[in-house]
Formats: structure tokens, sequence, C-alpha cells
């Protein structure tokens, strides 16, 4: 029985991985799961500098699932470099780097210095805010995202992933601009943009007012964003939003993810991609699936 899967020319034992911004590095979550189980680990956003993120508070519980204004907190590339490479290194398991900037040129200046090390591939969050277009996300303008697609293709010596945001009018549209871009695959769904009100302080929960929304609550939505997206690129695709067992993560493999990440659920159940994977195969041993490959996209 084979779950392993190619993405860009990078094999994964598994089809699952970790989601950007649950995980960290797998520091803490290394002391109750057995990281060498995933197909990989997808960092923090790194960024060319030390963000501070936003202030607090910035994490609220809501219905169906979470909501999250980090900011990107992160302790910069070389920071990165220094500590997470090496103790990631210490498993069995692919490193995907997330990436994180406000211009084409931070992204840039990052990837520059990731080039160098053995981080496997990248993850370009394209949801942050571009300073140079009046804060609007790299992601939610096709023309913008297939430009900084071409530009950090460009100085990229590893294979990149684009991240696609679901706040946008035509998620095919925006798979089709990354494509374009040049990119070797791509990841969805980022987290919707959410708010939530204290009716007794009548005042905003999060400090930045809105926040990221993730969870279980988001996963009809990312399934049919995933659908949509690949089946208008030829390139794979990670799928994500909400997955919280096994049987989620197969639903996004049959509409077409060869990858899947789990996020949310990481602050539940420490150990829900390790669950994830057993549970996959589990789910190809009762049906008699000898290669992971034969569910992408599977369904009908």
């Amino acid at each position: 029985m084979n779950l392993s899967v190619n993405i860009a020319g990078v094999t994964l034992k598994n089809p699952v991985v970790t989601a950007s911004g649950t995980f960290g590095s797998g520091f803490e979550y290394s002391e109750m799961t057995d990281l060498n189980k995933l197909g990989a680990v997808v960092t923090k956003g790194v960024a060319n500098v030390p963000w501070e993120g936003n202030p607090t508070p910035r994490v609220a519980e809501v219905y169906g699932g979470m909501l999250n204004a980090i900011g990107l907190e992160n302790p910069g590339v070389d920071v990165f470099i220094e500590r997470d490479i090496p103790f990631l290194r210490k498993f069995d398991t692919r490193i995907i780097a997330n990436v994180c900037g406000h211009s084409v040129e931070e992204y840039i200046e990052t990837i520059e210095k990731l080039n160098e090390t053995d981080v496997d591939m990248f993850e370009m969050n394209f949801s942050c805010p571009n300073v140079k277009q009046g804060a609007i996300a790299f992601g939610q303008d096709p023309h913008v995202l297939e430009a900084t697609a071409k530009a950090v293709k460009a100085a990229s010596k590893k294979p990149v992933i684009i991240k696609l945001s679901p706040n946008v009018t035509s998620i095919k549209d925006m798979a089709l601009a990354a494509e374009a871009g040049g990119a070797d695959a791509i990841s969805l769904i980022n987290t919707l943009i959410g708010m939530k009100i204290d009716i007794n302080k009548r005042k905003f929960v999060l400090a930045n007012k809105t926040g990221g929304f993730s969870g279980p609550a988001v996963k009809p939505v990312a399934v049919r964003m995933v659908y949509e997206a690949s089946h208008a690129v030829k390139i794979p695709v990670i799928g994500m939003g909400g997955i919280s067992d096994a049987d989620d993560a197969i639903e996004f493999i049959l509409a077409g993810a060869t990858a899947v990440a789990v996020g949310t659920m990481n602050f539940i159940d420490p150990q829900t991609t390790a669950k994830v994977a057993a549970g996959i195969e589990a789910y190809m041993k009762k049906y008699n699936v000898e290669d992971i490959k034969e569910l992408v996209g599977a369904v009908s």
C-alpha cells in the first residue's frame, strides 16, 4: 500500500502536513506527537526581519472554530535558520517554510537566505498586506498574484507553493493566476475574514477588530474551493480548512487535493495530524485502495 505523494518533485511519505501558524516549527508538538509520522511540517510564517504581530487580544473562540489576528508574529529568518531548521532535521519529515512579507522585495530577501538551507519547499503566504498596493493582500488581485509569483519563483531554488486566500470573488481565477506565475503547487484555503463583538461591553473582541476564521465550520467552503481550484489547474493542490479527522481529509482528497493540511484541530488535540494519517491508511485498507493517488479527485 502506497501513501506517498509527490509535490513538485518532493516525495512526502504520506499526504498529511501541518497548516502554517498552527504548529510553530514543531517544538512543543514534538513532545506530544511523533513528527516522523507526518508527510511534512509547514512552519509558521517566516519574514526577512522579526515581526511583532498585532496587539492583544488577538485570539477568540467562536461557534464552529476560532478567530485569530496574530499578525504573523515571528522572530525572523535568521533565527529560523539557526534554531528551527536544525531542530526539524532531527525528524524524518519534509520541511516546508511558509514565507511572508509586505513587499516583493521582502519575500525575495527571505527566499534568498533560505535557498542555501535544506528546507524542501516554500509556501508563499500571499494573504499579507501589500504596502505598495494600498494594503490589499497580494492574493486578492490575480494580476498582482501572478506577478508576485513570477518574482518569487525566479528568485527561488526550491519548489514554490502559493497559498490562496478564500476572500476573493473567484478562487478559480486565483488558482490560474498562481499557475501562470510559475507556482509548482497551490495550497488552500487560508482563513476567511471574521469578526466577533462583545454585546455586553459593546466592543470588538479582537484588538484588530477582524481576524482569520478557521475551524470545522469553514470546511464545506474549503472543500468546494479545493474542488474548483484543482479542476482549473494542472499543478498539485494541498487542501485545508476545518479538517478534524481522517474522514474530513479524505473528502478533500476526493475533491482533488494531493495532500492535506491540519490546522485549528492541533490546538484541540495535538495528535490530530498523526491520527489523520493513520485514518487514511485504515480507509485505504477498508476499500482495498493500493495507492493514495487512486483517490485524488475521484469524486463522481
